[in-house]
């Protein structure tokens, strides 16, 4: 919650900054105002407490009434909240809860739709660490809302050892090695690979899970025979709708996709007031 609210804060000093010029010479401070969130397209609803949050922070007293829950499929039309308070409140938080609300909901979308792609496999869809400076907290909670799982959250909680790692280090077994020798029993190593022969190294080394990047579907099922079991299979790098079933079908574990937060189009919401 601590987090959520930081970046409410700073989303709001960005916006309001010295004042909201425009409401403060065109709406009297003792008007009152009832609005409403309103879906415009059919979405996954991710962020209803965040964009909750953002009128609270600003004026504590501001009732919001949340009519779905986050994960909740979202018809157009429908209404998610409503929102009564100082008309001037309502109007400067309008623009960073809808921001945030419909970004979330937009990654929520965008992975419920690559999750129900691979439905029927062992695969699951994971995120990456292609966030938004600042949003990572709400865009990893997004895709969690999706249906989708969330690979390390930074440099700080998980391995994985990339390909300029292995550059740095001198090598797939010696960058393994150095990281064996040094970690805890509890933490898994993950590396890299660019080609079966590095699959091969990385097995020989002890990688716990071996991420294959961008490879073709031939190698993918190649390296999942290679390994049989003797380590997790992440697959990443050219994954897009028409390609992640074909991809889950060779029998990898984990698909990850970067798109699920760097390219994701915002849900289409408005804030609308009462006449």
């Amino acid at each position: 919650m601590f987090e959520i609210e930081r970046i409410v804060r700073a989303a709001l000093e960005e916006d309001i900054g010295l004042g909201d010029i425009t409401t403060e010479v065109t709406v009297n401070a003792e008007t009152v105002a009832r609005a409403q969130l309103v879906a415009k397209e059919d979405f996954v609803l991710a962020g209803i407490d965040v964009a909750a949050k953002v009128f609270s922070v600003l004026d504590p007293a501001v009732a919001f009434e949340k009519l779905l829950e986050d994960g909740q499929k979202v018809r157009r039309g429908e209404v998610l909240a409503w929102i009564k308070g100082p008309a001037r409140i309502l109007l400067q938080g309008e623009r960073v809860a809808l921001n945030l609300l419909q970004r979330m909901s937009g990654i929520a979308t965008m992975t419920a739709a690559f999750v129900a792609e691979v439905d029927g496999t062992n695969t699951f869809i994971v995120d990456t660490r292609k966030t938004v400076p600042g949003l990572r907290a709400l865009d990893k909670y997004a895709v969690r809302m999706g249906g989708g799982r969330n690979h390390r959250i930074g440099l700080f909680d998980g391995v994985l050892i990339k390909e300029n790692h292995v550059a740095a280090a001198g090598g797939i077994d010696i960058a393994i090695a150095r990281a064996r020798k040094k970690l805890p029993h509890t933490l898994k190593i993950e590396i890299e690979t660019r080609n079966i022969d590095e699959v091969r190294e990385a097995l020989a080394a002890g990688a716990d899970v071996v991420m294959l990047d961008n490879m073709t579907l031939e190698e993918m099922r190649e390296a999942v025979t290679l390994v049989a079991g003797r380590a997790l299979i992440e697959a990443s790098g050219g994954v897009n709708m028409e390609r992640v079933r074909a991809i889950a079908e060779t029998g990898v574990d984990i698909i990850s996709i970067g798109a699920l937060t760097h390219s994701v189009t915002g849900a289409d919401i408005s804030m609308l007031f009462d006449s």
